[in-house]
């Protein structure tokens, strides 16, 4: 498989390594840039990579929240142009209003019940496809919710006692943070799993009696789950407090949370416009 120039970037700017160093290992990963982080990992201790920092879309994200529940949707158009258009910021509101009155996270009902018809008269209007995404719905004791203000970022948080006020602090914190889980223990089984196989295979194991490599094993996979669990994270308004240790003070548990970051997980192919046309000039000579 040719390795792109895009994808060894995409590599470098998540690993920090040289660009011959990518290079070699997406060769090696046929292509493929999780495995090469994993592979690098293994191989030289790497520790973990940096998520990726291209968005498949542009779009917005809107809240809503009353004492107990909290509803987030995702529009996505092709361009962040059209994002910062007023016509398409009501049309996320519009959609956002509707959500929480409708009362689920079903984009197929909410489109059945009028949203359609708005999108595809905004769509005419613009020129630029436009999608409902996802929605979000969050019921707790209490809730509270934070968007920043860039409308790209925004996270839903669920507590058993406290204030909506320290739910908000707490859904900052996440969409600053961005945690994997509310508590260790609700670490997916498969992730600890790879994660242990990534330690084993890291140089500093290699030779080492079993009893050491366990020893090292447990004390490294409980850091890797402090860092990625929300109540052992230092709280990002004040360091001197874990997040747990916040909630406790105030008597109050995390139930759930829900963190939307505009685009992620889609694929977006990048176009190199310049090239493009010196192509389309070469090939009208």
């Amino acid at each position: 498989m040719a390795i792109s120039a895009s994808m060894v970037k995409e590599l470098r700017d998540r690993t920090g390594l040289g660009m011959m160093e990518c290079k070699k290992a997406l060769k090696e990963a046929g292509g493929d840039v999780e495995k090469a982080i994993e592979d690098l990992r293994k191989a030289s201790g790497l520790k973990a990579a940096k998520k990726a920092g291209r968005t498949a879309a542009e779009g917005l994200l809107a809240v809503r929240g009353s004492a107990s529940v909290a509803t987030m949707v995702e529009v996505n158009s092709e361009t962040d142009f059209v994002a910062r258009d007023d016509g398409f910021k009501g049309f996320v509101s519009d959609v956002c209003v509707a959500a929480e009155a409708q009362g689920s996270d079903d984009v197929a009902a909410l489109l059945a019940n009028g949203i359609e018809a708005q999108r595809e008269a905004l769509v005419q209007k613009i020129g630029e496809n436009i999608s409902v995404r996802r929605i979000a719905r969050l019921e707790a004791p209490v809730t509270g919710f934070y968007l920043h203000s860039t409308g790209r970022i925004g996270v839903l948080v669920g507590l058993e006692g406290g204030s909506e006020e320290l739910a908000r602090d707490v859904a900052m914190h996440i969409a600053a943070v961005n945690p994997r889980v509310a508590k260790p223990e609700d670490m997916p089984e498969d992730v600890v799993e790879a994660e242990k196989g990534i330690i084993k295979a890291q140089p500093d194991m290699e030779g080492k009696p079993a009893e050491i490599v366990e020893k090292m094993m447990v004390g490294r996979i409980r850091k890797f789950l402090a860092e990625n669990s929300l109540v052992e994270q230092a709280f990002v308004k004040n360091p001197e407090l874990t997040v747990g240790k916040l909630l406790k003070e105030a008597g109050a548990d995390i139930t759930g949370f829900i963190r939307f970051e505009v685009g992620e997980g889609i694929e977006k192919e990048e176009t190199d416009f310049a090239a493009e046309v010196a192509a389309q000039v070469q090939g009208s000579k």
